[in-house]
Formats: C-alpha cells, sequence, structure tokens
C-alpha cells in the first residue's frame, strides 16, 4: 500500500538531489542486522551466486570486477570464486570497514591455517566512497556487479548509481549484472485492506473527539493512508512487463519514465488498487558467447524476497466486468527521499471508446465525472505490506475465486497478448493488445 499526495507532478530538467537523504540510508545500510535480512533472502542471494558462478568462465574468469554498493560483500566474495582476479568493492556506508575485516583476515598470513577465506587473499580491494565520488583507484573493469534494486525495481534511485559506474568504468564490451530490470502491473481487489485502510481514515472524520472537531483533517488523513494475495489478480500482468534494460537506458531516461499498460479482466470484481512486482535478468552481452542466462522473480505466485510486491490503493474502486479491457499508464519520477512519486490512471474502456489524459498534463477539474476513470498519485517510499492472508483451507483444499468476491465468466474469454518494445497498441476487435 502507498500513501497519495495532492498536486502536480512537477519534474524538472534536473532531477532532485539525494544528498539529504544520503546519511539515513548509509546509516541503515552501514548495520550487520539489515545486512543480514538481504542475506537471508534465499531467492536473492542464491540467484545471483547461481548468475555468477554459471557464467564464471565468460564473464568472471581472470577478470576485473566492480562492486557498486557491495554491502557486506557477498557478491565481491561470488566473484572470487568464479575466479576473478580482482575485485573493486565499493561501498559508502561503514559496513565498508566490517567488509575490510573480513578482507583482512584472508590477507594474513595464517589465513588458510585458521580457515579464514584464504580463497579472497589479495583478491578484493574495498573503497569506502559513493561511485560518483570523482578520482577513486579504479581501473577500466571488464565487469560490474551490483545489488542497486528498491521495491518495485526503482525505489532509493541506486540505479542511478549503477548507471553511473557503467557510464565510467566499464570497458566496451565488457559485462553488467544484473542486465535488464522488467516491471509488472496488474489491478487486484481486496476489499478487507481497503477497508480496513478506510477506516483509519475515518478516525479524523470525527465531529467531537473528547470535545474537539477533527474534521478538517479528514481528507489529509485519506490522502495520506491511501497505499498480497496473487489470487486477488483482476487480470494478469502484460507478458515481458516493462523492461528497463542497463546496458543501453540513459540515466535521464530512468528519472522519469511511463509504463503503458493494457489488461482484460478475467473476473468480474472490484478493483481497488495496482499491484506492481518486478523480475531481474541476469545475461551476458550479445558480443560474449557461451552465457549463461538467469532470471529472478518476485511476482506474487513465485517465493518470497524482501522485496516482496507493493499496492497501489485507489481512493475510489472501480467495478469492472469480466472481458472488459482497462487501459492505463503509470509515470514515475524521481525524488528527492531517494524514491519516486507516481502517478497512475486506469480507464474501463466500454464499447471501444474512451482516451486516456496525457500523463504529463495535471488531471482535468472535471476527472470526477468520468466514473470510468480513475488517475491517483503515490509516494514509492511510503510503502506499507499487508501479508496477512493464509492459503485457503477447507475440505477440499481448493480455492474458489468467489472467495476473493471475483466471479468466472459463463464462457471462457479469448484473448491474446503481445509485448513489443515497451509501445502500448490496442486492437479491440481482433482482442490483440501491443505493449
Amino acid at each position: 500500500m502507498l500513501s497519495e499526495s495532492n498536486g502536480p507532478l512537477n519534474a524538472s530538467n534536473k532531477a532532485p538531489s539525494t544528498e539529504g537523504r544520503d546519511p539515513a540510508y548509509f546509516s541503515y545500510y552501514a548495520m550487520l542486522q539489515h545486512q543480514q535480512n538481504m542475506l537471508q533472502d534465499t531467492v536473492r542471494t542464491s540467484t545471483y551466486r547461481s548468475a555468477i558462478l554459471l557464467n564464471g568462465p565468460v564473464c568472471f574468469q581472470d577478470k576485473l570486477v566492480l562492486d557498486v554498493g557491495a554491502g557486506s560483500g557477498i557478491l565481491s566474495y561470488f566473484a572470487v570464486q568464479a575466479g576473478a582476479r580482482k575485485v573493486f568493492a565499493v561501498e559508502a556506508s561503514n559496513m565498508a570497514e566490517k567488509m575490510q575485516k573480513v578482507v583482512d583476515a584472508a590477507n594474513s598470513s595464517d589465513a588458510e591455517a585458521l580457515g579464514k577465506n584464504a580463497f579472497l587473499k589479495d583478491k578484493i580491494e574495498v573503497v569506502q566512497a559513493k561511485i560518483e565520488q570523482p578520482n577513486l583507484p579504479i581501473p577500466q573493469v571488464d565487469t560490474i556487479i551490483s545489488e542497486p534494486i528498491g521495491v518495485l525495481l526503482i525505489h532509493e534511485r541506486m540505479l542511478e548509481s549503477y548507471l553511473y559506474a557503467r557510464d565510467h568504468y566499464l570497458k566496451p564490451g565488457g559485462t553488467l549484472f544484473p542486465s535488464t530490470g522488467s516491471i509488472f502491473l496488474a489491478p487486484f481487489t481486496d476489499a478487507a485492506l481497503w477497508s480496513e485502510t478506510m477506516s483509519k481514515a475515518r478516525f479524523w472524520e470525527q465531529p467531537s473527539f473528547y470535545g474537539v472537531d477533527l474534521t478538517s483533517l479528514y481528507t489529509d488523513a485519506k490522502d495520506e493512508m491511501f497505499g498480497f494475495d496473487p489470487r486477488t489478480l483482476i487480470a494478469p500482468a502484460n507478458p515481458g512487463g516493462f523492461i528497463i534494460d542497463f546496458y543501453t537506458i540513459k540515466l535521464e531516461e530512468l528519472q522519469d519514465f511511463t509504463v503503458p499498460f493494457i489488461w482484460q479482466a478475467s473476473y468480474t470484481g472490484i478493483v481497488h488498487g495496482i499491484a506492481g512486482w518486478f523480475d531481474l535478468q541476469f545475461s551476458p552481452p550479445a558480443t560474449i558467447p557461451n552465457g549463461n542466462p538467469v532470471t529472478m522473480t518476485t511476482n506474487p505466485s513465485a517465493e518470497r524476497t524482501h522485496w516482496q510486491q507493493v499496492r497501489f490503493l485507489l481512493k475510489e474502486p472501480l467495478a469492472v466486468n469480466a472481458g472488459q479491457t482497462i487501459q492505463g499508464w503509470m509515470r514515475c519520477v524521481v525524488n528527492e527521499m531517494r524514491s519516486y512519486t507516481i502517478e497512475a490512471e486506469i480507464l474501463l474502456i466500454n464499447d471501444g471508446t474512451g482516451q486516456l489524459s496525457d500523463p504529463l498534463s495535471s488531471p482535468s477539474p472535471i476527472l470526477h465525472l468520468d466514473f470510468n476513470r480513475r488517475r491517483n498519485k503515490w509516494k514509492l517510499h511510503e510503502q506499507t505490506y499487508n501479508y496477512n492472508y493464509y492459503p485457503q483451507t477447507g475440505n477440499d483444499n481448493i480455492f474458489r475465486p468467489e472467495y476473493n468476491c471475483l466471479y468466472e465468466p459463463e464462457q471462457p474469454l479469448d484473448v491474446t497478448v503481445v509485448v513489443e518494445n515497451n509501445n502500448l497498441l490496442d486492437d479491440t476487435t481482433n482482442n490483440q493488445f501491443v505493449l
């Protein structure tokens, strides 16, 4: 769930600085307990290890490697296991000092006798700095590894540092791990979550709280609080998602982008919001043969990760019928909180009519009169999670959509979804949607 904010989005030519949030951000990641939380995410850690080791012969063996935002150093250690000649581990927080302890122990003369990671001996150089700091003692490298990912792929804006490292330190034809990320969006229904959130806001609707009228704060409370069970999805996400290619995307393109989408409702029900998640791909560039691509997903049907999924609650739900087309966009603009301001519009298409508004425009003052359209705003850094659901239990242990107030059509739906170059086209006559 994310809380909404009022006022139009305003992305200037120059992206907001993250410096105001950096002290708290780096203090957080300097703590071993937070590094442990990520290390114990087995999907995350094992996927990175598999991607690095499976591609060791072509991307790491005897190579110079840069680890951006190295944290605990685990990716640097994997790179050495894969045969790296030298790893430059760049970490801005004080976690660099803890990593240095591991490296110093490995470099000691009795490391092998003491079992202190002797395989790391003379293989890692820890650099405590932000990667954007000029004149760092780092050469051009063959491979860059990093875990720059936040909620919905983009939260924390670490991807910007990843691209900076690419532009300044990666040799032509070098490898980026991860190589691409894909954002997925889908409509969901969750009356319990929506009602729970609304009930919190209604506290501020009281005209006499110990003799004090709080009603002037109700609108503000509703704006603040309106932020998974995979079976609550009313329609599937567009196949392939919205692809961000880390090899080619420009920094400014990452700071303000719009994700188009088009869905066909699988059920009759109530859309309470938009769910979001992402995939990561680890693929060597096309110039390196014999690579072994590895994929990691955070989709709600897969094994859980510490990223989970994010849900954007609509202040006013939208009723849909099975088979109806829902079209829309989600615009993501960086903000000074090391995160993004999110704005989305969804439009229920009836009889092929209806037109989406421009993502760069302010909402129309008569938008509330369009009962088939919803346009809301949120702050990604204010996300919260609610995962109090359990698998359906019963005599037959079979889940049915109506348990979530979703109703299947009498006749099967006939629809084909095609993805092409992140562009959205709608051919309703052939039930073919191209994204």
